[in-house]
């Protein structure tokens, strides 16, 4: 495997596994997870659910949908541009998650300066080596599992620097056992790969699909003048060839604020609302469906589950650029102990205090919940209905999923986070909750989860 440096989309587009033509076996299982998408087109429950994700995605980007929010519509769409820029090697831009207080403090502690001419990738400083090393092995291998997928669902492909190789054979008996087909957005939407608009890859994004696109102009993250056609289009970025499912985007974004949030859980639900707001800034660009957020924030919690389940397949990695982990748990220990430390000391207080101290956009827990919520289903349709009215006992099916309340609530243990989990469920029958571990995580909430396991003694 090798390390992403992350800046945006077009670097993680084109970015190869370590083999050309093959994935490994972390990536092999993620796309076995993610193979129901494969299989849309075979029903009628996935025919309604791909009709409406191109109806959902194009009112959340048109600004017509009913879907709460942080803030005005026209400040959704600037933090959408601001969004677009990933801090990987620090989590910069997602720490205003911390709140007003906590989030500045984390900021003047870091940095992120823009990239010089013909160059993608910030150059960023951190708190500790411990915290460089969990962001940087976290962000790598997630976003590798999501890039892998991406190629995968829209040719069976895998890409590298020069050319696409097709993928193993045994990747490619993934799709071919359930019937499924690849560049499922282009032939729903009528916009197959090779047609004159569509991504010649296939799975083309909505800014390709959609019947309109709502274009507007802000200031990206560094402060420059920026839009988002230029982004979507070029010259600034250009996502013509980078297929749409899943969200690498939205991957990193939950990625990283999931580290924060079990690092700082006093912040715990305003974190996770943070890489909510990350993903559903996707679709604000018209970068991006419903459907590729939920894919890509599935990835990331199930891949991080398996990190702090200290899954051996996911540890002592070599990655380029940052050392390795060999012990998920304990590295995440020493993080948070200097990410801490560095706060209080930075903020002048106890940290339980300095995270009361609020005044952004998350500082309201009934508009964050029902931000949060929206982004659970989309409103997408039920496409499993074996699944729609059953609850899913997360510690049968996903053992390692409770690591996630446990490494932030350590009172807690590793049963008793699992029967949160799994009372705290989102509606079931979604696009990949067909019954299997990994659809499971598809519904975890884990802002209400959060809830539970902050007031558990």
């Amino acid at each position: 495997m090798r390390l992403l440096n992350f800046i945006s989309l077009a670097t993680l587009a084109v970015a190869p596994p370590a083999v050309a033509g093959a994935q490994s076996a972390i990536n092999l299982s993620t796309l076995k997870v993610l193979a129901p998408f494969s299989a849309l087109l075979d029903t009628p429950q996935g025919k309604a659910a791909l009709a409406s994700n191109l109806s959902v995605t194009g009112a959340i980007q048109n600004g017509t949908s009913s879907q709460p929010g942080l803030q005005s519509f026209v400040a959704a769409q600037a933090q959408a541009l601001k969004d677009g820029t990933i801090t990987g090697g620090n989590g910069y831009g997602l720490a205003d998650g911390l709140g007003s207080k906590l989030g500045i403090a984390y900021q003047s502690l870091t940095s992120v300066s823009k990239p010089g001419p013909g160059k993608m990738v910030p150059d960023t400083t951190n708190i500790s080596s411990n915290l460089a090393t969990l962001f940087g092995y976290t962000s790598a291998l997630t976003g590798l599992d999501s890039n892998s997928a991406k190629y995968f669902f829209a040719d069976e492909t895998v890409v590298n620097k020069t050319a696409s190789k097709p993928v193993s054979p045994e990747a490619a008996a993934i799709i071919s056992a359930i019937g499924g087909t690849t560049d499922v957005f282009g032939k729903a939407y009528g916009d197959p790969a090779g047609a004159k608009s569509a991504d010649p890859l296939g799975d083309s994004r909505p800014f390709q699909t959609e019947p309109k696109i709502t274009k507007y102009s802000d200031p990206d993250f560094f402060g420059d003048p920026s839009n988002n056609q230029d982004y979507l289009t070029g010259p600034a970025q250009n996502l013509i060839k980078s297929p749409s499912f899943p969200s690498g985007h939205t991957t990193y974004g939950y990625t990283e604020s999931l580290l924060f949030a079990v690092m700082v859980p006093e912040r715990f639900t305003q974190m996770v609302t943070r890489g909510a707001e990350y993903g559903n800034s996707r679709i604000i660009l018209g970068a991006h469906y419903a459907m590729d957020v939920i894919g890509g924030r599935t990835v990331a919690i199930y891949d991080l589950a398996h990190l702090l389940a200290d899954n051996p397949a996911y540890l002592g990695q070599k990655e380029p650029k940052t050392a390795t982990i060999s012990n998920f748990r304990v590295t995440l220990k020493a993080a948070r102990a200097d990410l801490r430390k560095a706060l209080e000391k930075a903020s002048g207080g106890e940290l339980s205090a300095g995270a009361a101290e609020d005044s952004s956009r998350f500082s309201n827990p009934a508009a964050n919940e029902a931000f949060y919520e929206s982004t659970q289903t989309y409103g997408l349709p039920v496409v499993y209905p074996a699944t729609a009215g059953k609850i899913e006992d997360v510690g049968r099916l996903a053992p390692e999923a409770g690591y996630i309340l446990t490494a932030a609530f350590p009172k807690l243990t590793l049963q008793k986070a699992d029967k949160i989990l799994t009372e705290t469920e989102g509606p079931g029958g979604g696009f990949l909750d067909n019954g299997s571990s990994f659809g499971v995580y598809s519904r975890l909430d884990l802002y209400k989860a959060g809830l539970v396991a902050e007031a558990t003694k």
